[in-house]
């Protein structure tokens, strides 16, 4: 019946009707589908016929003139290295107060790097050196809309997270943070305050005047009343009236007779806290209206102190903006803030952001800034990229943008968010002005901008004559393929794979071209290129395309899972139907597997390192057990693999919300403090859970985290134990494979070879394949070179994900194997950084040290990496070329300011003057090649006077870095 009822729905006026009004609908539908078996050259099938068409007829087929690269709404310097570097020169140099800005200056140019974890140290560093209570508020809840704490069930939004950077109550102290953006808050300890001493000196004073209001007198101290403010202190004091009378008349001053009451006890202890807020109210309007500067200031604070939710928000940052009561306001806005994104579609919220009169409203007390709009269109893009309330926000935003780089900023995003919305006018308009500002990029708005208006020729001159400006990007030679066709748009696409394989547009298009040549087999073996080592859910869209029409149901099925995995909510087709239709539909072809068989399925998958089978697995799986808080803990393992880290986030999110006991909670709970970087919270947690109940998990947390904090022999010592203990706690085979490799791992560290072996020999007896390689180390170690070989070899015989089996084999072979091993790494994952730095050494060695910084620097091009900056830093420095070797090293600790070679680096090449370049030897030489170095466990780079035939830089780590949690 579903099917039918699947059918029908294709063929409704609705949805992409099909000959309508044909009455012989079998016969059309008939030649529909010879039409698809003709296209794709295969032999009609009546079986599988049917369920081809139900899935391509009403969207046609995937077509190039149909496709077209996004333009990034993000910085996007020219030459990033440069920029990278000037940023950590102004975070140097710059006054503390100054230092919050450039961070988010750093933030908004990472941003297209997408690494989550350096965008949030961004975040972080920007809070830590913030000064004022409004930029604390807005980062405290930036930072916590990046973890997605609202995702957490059971936490509400103005809990604290334990540490200063994130507590709504020390957002709310203005003045510099001087600890660690990891300190402890102390907002759970409760103070109490008692009146005490002075506080209740005053009370049973005698009175000596009365203010009257409505004919009821309240009887004051002239004297306190006069020490409130100026104004008051001249009307009893003065040449006025009031001053020589005892009873004043208040009535017309828009205070009742219990605010006066709370005005005059205000007067005698200083204290707002014990009267009702509706008084203290009263008292802020008095405050305000007669000056009395530390009254108002005590009852802002106060009132400040209760807001709570969203209900006391809206109804007090009314008053706080008439008056003009900065920590209320402070107090309302931080609600709003911490329950993004659900805020933003709460119409009484928004209303105080969007307009023009909402932002000199909120400009009018000090809370409407850069900053705060940054973040609100920020979130407001994630969620919908082209609705109004963006542009909204965009607007404001461009109204409080004041340096350079926040125009670029600005109008490259408003010039996108035009783009989508299709007022391509416009979007020419923004793009163009920040072009005007220096944002190089924004050119590739204009032209496309221009090209959606019929003007194709003005947008390829446009973009021919940026690539000859400039130094060519990949990005430049995939717009310009837009607007040329043949083989030139070939051969452009081809050169942006070249120049950044990272692109998935021309991955994408050199697919959909072959299918359009009928060269099925060649299309999907195109889009694999990319997915192999950088996962997205457009790419596994069109591979699943792909596979639907060859009838490889099962390899669509999925892929489609894991698409679903990454985008829960992602629509195919361009939106027109939702994943799990696809799924529903696919999923009549085959017997629908047990539970039990899903495990066997999923061990299958795990040991032939197929981490994408394996995240399909589990998706089917959760269709039965969506609440399985194990099995989406799997998945946070498998997406980190894969470089997943949002997903892999929000997933671990998942597991903890659907823990079924305290200490699953508690450890879930310490793998998102471990994965947020707080390592001793994260132990401190996995005690807790082992104190509730022994587990598998709970020791290998506690085992994780200590490993990664300490690892000298006292701590590896704990940590075997621990990982013992693991061991004799229920679990699976894949669980306890992780945990055999692992103490393997430790002992070949501590230099226990034949124990080392015989535990990845046990890990190998339970399919754990990765063993193969942690052999391969004990092998090598007891220098049996060939054996290390062989069994790197079968790591890639059976694995699904060969480039780092390649890369660590690279390491047990001559360097012309070497060098062979490492161009397949690199062909199957451009993204790792190891062999580039080993073909660099290679050259380096062999003294050709241009082809040696060419070679990192085409790398660095599309992946500005810390190791690769540093190492070229080196070389430079080699060469003599110290003012190029300060520019590597100021980017290389814009990345990680906290890196010691690249310190020590860094300011021994700033110590040499300009007029002393000339007296650095033309080469530096080393007592070992760089590429023998390479392979070793040291990072530090030590200068040798003796030799010049073996140039060597001590650095670049260590490229099999062991895994102890996936």
């Amino acid at each position: 019946m579903k099917t039918f009822k699947f059918i029908d729905r294709f063929k409704s006026t609705q949805v992409h009707a099909v000959n309508q009004t044909d009455t012989n609908s079998n016969n059309s539908s008939s030649n529909a589908i010879n039409k698809v078996n003709k296209f794709i050259g295969l032999k009609s099938n009546k079986t599988t016929s049917v369920s081809v068409s139900q899935i391509l007829l009403p969207y046609g087929y995937p077509a190039t003139d149909h496709l077209e690269p996004t333009i990034d709404p993000c910085l996007k310097p020219v030459n990033l290295v440069n920029t990278l570097a000037e940023i950590y020169r102004r975070l140097d140099a710059c006054e503390q107060q100054d230092k919050s800005t450039v961070c988010i200056k750093q933030y908004s140019v990472l941003c297209g790097l997408g690494d989550v974890k350096l965008l949030r140290r961004c975040l972080r560093s920007a809070r830590q050196y913030a000064v004022d209570v409004h930029s604390k508020i807005v980062l405290s809840a930036w930072l916590r809309f990046d973890r997605r704490g609202d995702e957490l069930v059971g936490v509400d939004s103005m809990d604290c997270s334990g540490f200063v950077v994130e507590c709504p109550k020390c957002a709310l102290v203005s003045g510099f943070d001087s600890g660690s953006i990891y300190e402890h808050c102390q907002c759970s300890e409760q103070l109490v305050d008692d009146l005490k001493g002075n506080d209740c000196f005053g009370l049973g004073e005698d009175c000596d005047m009365s203010f009257c209001i409505d004919g009821e007198e309240v009887p004051c101290i002239r004297f306190k009343m006069a020490a409130l403010s100026i104004p008051i202190k001249a009307m009893l004091y003065g040449c006025f009236v009031e001053s020589k009378r005892d009873k004043i008349d208040f009535s017309c001053n828009r205070i009742s007779v219990e605010g006066m009451r709370a005005v005059e006890i205000y007067s005698k202890i200083r204290r707002v806290d014990i009267f009702h807020p509706e008084i203290v109210l009263e008292m802020l309007c008095f405050a305000n209206r007669f000056c009395c500067e530390e009254m108002k200031s005590t009852c802002d604070a106060h009132l400040a102190s209760l807001v709570c939710d969203m209900e006391d928000a809206l109804v007090l940052i009314e008053y706080g903006l008439d008056e003009m009561a900065n920590l209320l306001v402070a107090s309302c806005l931080q609600v709003f803030l911490r329950e993004i994104p659900s805020s933003l579609s709460n119409s009484r919220v928004i209303k105080f952001f969007c307009t023009h009169e909402a932002k000199n409203r909120l400009a009018s007390i000090g809370h409407a800034s850069f900053l705060l709009y940054y973040f609100l269109s920020l979130v407001a893009m994630e969620e919908d990229f082209v609705s109004d309330i963006t542009l909204m926000l965009l607007e404001r935003l461009a109204e409080l943008a004041e340096e350079k780089w926040q125009n670029q900023l600005v109008m490259h995003q408003l010039g996108c968010v035009m783009l989508g919305r299709r007022d391509y006018n416009r979007a020419q308009y923004y793009f163009e002005i920040a072009t005007e500002n220096g944002h190089i990029y924004s050119l590739a708005g204009v032209a496309r901008a221009k090209y959606k208006q019929g003007q194709e020729y003005s947008a390829y001159q446009l973009i021919n004559s940026m690539i000859f400006e400039h130094k060519p990007a990949g990005w430049m030679y995939q717009e310009r393929s837009l607007y040329c066709s043949g083989k030139q748009k070939i051969t452009d696409l081809n050169t942006a794979t070249e120049l950044d394989p990272t692109l998935p547009f021309p991955y994408k298009y050199r697919s959909v071209a072959k299918l359009e040549e009928k060269q099925i087999k060649a299309a999907i073996l195109e889009i694999d290129k990319i997915i192999a080592f950088k996962l997205s859910p457009d790419c596994l869209e069109l591979r699943a395309w792909l596979l639907i029409i060859v009838q490889d149901y099962e390899s669509a099925l999925r892929d489609i899972r894991v698409m679903l995995t990454l985008e829960p909510s992602y629509r195919m087709y361009e939106g027109k139907i939702n994943g799990n239709r696809m799924i529903e539909l696919l999923c009549q072809h085959f017997h629908q597997s047990s539970l039990a068989d899903c495990w066997m399925q999923l061990y299958e998958r795990w040991s032939d390192v197929d981490d994408i089978g394996s995240l399909a697995v589990i998706h089917q799986m959760l269709e039965n057990d969506p609440g399985k808080g194990l099995l989406r803990f799997r998945q946070s393992l498998l997406l980190l693999r894969l470089n997943c880290q949002k997903a892999a986030m929000r997933c671990l999110r998942m597991a903890r919300n659907h823990s079924i006991s305290e200490h699953e909670k508690l450890i879930y709970d310490g793998w998102i403090l471990y994965d947020t970087n707080h390592r001793e919270e994260a132990l401190s947690m996995a005690e807790k859970s082992s104190l509730v109940q022994r587990s598998f998990e709970g020791f290998f947390l506690k085992a994780y985290t200590l490993a990664d904090m300490n690892m000298d022999p006292e701590s590896a010592s704990v940590v075997i134990q621990l990982l013992e203990d693991a061991l004799k706690c229920p679990s699976d085979g894949l669980r306890k494979g992780q945990a055999l490799n692992n103490l393997g791992s430790i002992y070949v560290d501590s230099g226990k070879l034949d124990l080392a072996e015989n535990y990845y020999m046990n890990a190998l007896d339970i399919k754990h394949t990765r063993a193969h390689q942690g052999l391969a180390r004990v092998y090598h170690l007891k220098h049996q070179r060939q054996a290390a070989y062989d069994e790197m070899t079968k790591l890639i015989e059976k694995a699904q994900n060969k480039a780092s089996s390649y890369e660590k084999r690279s390491e047990y072979c001559d360097r012309e194997m070497a060098m062979s091993d490492l161009n397949i790494a690199t062909k199957l994952d451009p993204l790792r950084t190891y062999p580039y730095r080993y073909r660099a050494a290679v050259l380096m060695d062999d003294q050709k040290e241009n082809e040696a910084l060419e070679e990192l620097t085409k790398a660095i091009a599309f992946k500005p990496d810390l190791q690769m900056l540093h190492l070229r830093a080196a070389f430079y420095e080699a060469m003599g070329d110290l003012e190029s070797a300060v520019l590597n090293c100021a980017a290389a600790l814009c990345l990680d300011p906290s890196h010691t070679d690249t310190l020590e680096l860094y300011n021994r090449t700033q110590l040499v003057g300009p007029d002393q370049q000339h007296k650095v030897a033309p080469w530096a030489p080393w007592p070992l090649p760089y590429s023998v170095y390479l392979q070793s466990h040291s990072l530090k780079l030590v200068r040798c006077p003796v030799g010049k035939k073996d140039i060597v830089g001590h650095l670049a780590g260590y490229c099999s870095t062991q895994s102890y949690k996936v």
